[in-house]
């Protein structure tokens, strides 16, 4: 999943960003909302992580803007991060369209916890755990099983394998996943996605007809919901 955090306090973008990649989530980040909306013409993303006091355009006119024209990518889910606790504020913020509201300063805990939910609304997913045929992944403790063996996966591995099941069935392009599974510093010209691809298929213990990760020739990859027997 790809997030964008726009805030104008430096240090706690980079730290908030920092978190996110070690649960292997691919982040960018910028610092005012001509920026944020600036990123949304190009970039889709499947969430945002929004403060609400900066020095050009604020959040609320970002998070108007968005949900007015939405992007073309499809609308992200937004979670606004601030200092202003007055509930007339939080009413305000969701009633134009934010999914969620976080008041600083924030444990990085529960702002987690938060992404994940609203992360999971997408999928109507009422659990933390992902099931798909005998893949099971459990996104708040970063454990993922094949048949009930704990696989070992790299953050981005990870990363890529969650995206996979929660868009299980569908044939996803080199991209596609490049867009939301990697951050703007990912190469678009390398073999990082069919190389890391490759890598999760094995470590999935399926080749052949027995692969879960399918290639789909000229399109792209797709993970087969093989059921138990």
């Amino acid at each position: 999943m790809r997030i964008l955090v726009v805030d104008d306090e430096v240090d706690l973008a980079e730290a908030v960003a920092t978190g996110l990649r070690r649960e292997g989530y691919a982040v960018d980040v910028v610092h005012s909302g001509t920026e944020a909306l600036d990123r949304l013409e190009f970039q889709p993303y499947d969430l945002i992580c929004l403060d609400l006091t900066m020095p050009d355009i604020d959040g609320l006119e970002v998070c108007t803007r968005i949900r007015s024209n939405p992007p073309a990518g499809g609308a992200p889910r937004i979670l606004m991060l601030t200092a202003r606790d007055a509930v007339d504020e939080r009413i305000l913020g969701l009633d134009i369209g934010a999914d969620d509201y976080l008041v600083k300063p924030f444990a990085f805990g529960e702002l987690s916890a938060r992404i994940r939910v609203l992360l999971r609304r997408d999928i109507d997913q009422a659990s933390s755990v992902l099931e798909v045929g005998p893949l099971t992944l459990d996104t708040s403790r970063h454990v993922a099983t094949n048949g009930g063996e704990t696989l070992d996966l790299t953050p981005k591995e990870f990363a890529l394998l969650r995206y996979f099941m929660t868009h299980a069935g569908h044939v996803l392009s080199q991209e596609h996943l490049l867009e939301h599974v990697w951050d703007e510093n990912a190469d678009p010209f390398t073999n990082t996605v069919r190389v890391t691809v490759g890598t999760l298929r094995r470590k999935l213990h399926g080749d052949g007809d027995d692969a879960l990760i399918e290639t789909v020739i000229g399109s792209g990859y797709r993970l087969i919901d093989r059921q138990v027997v």
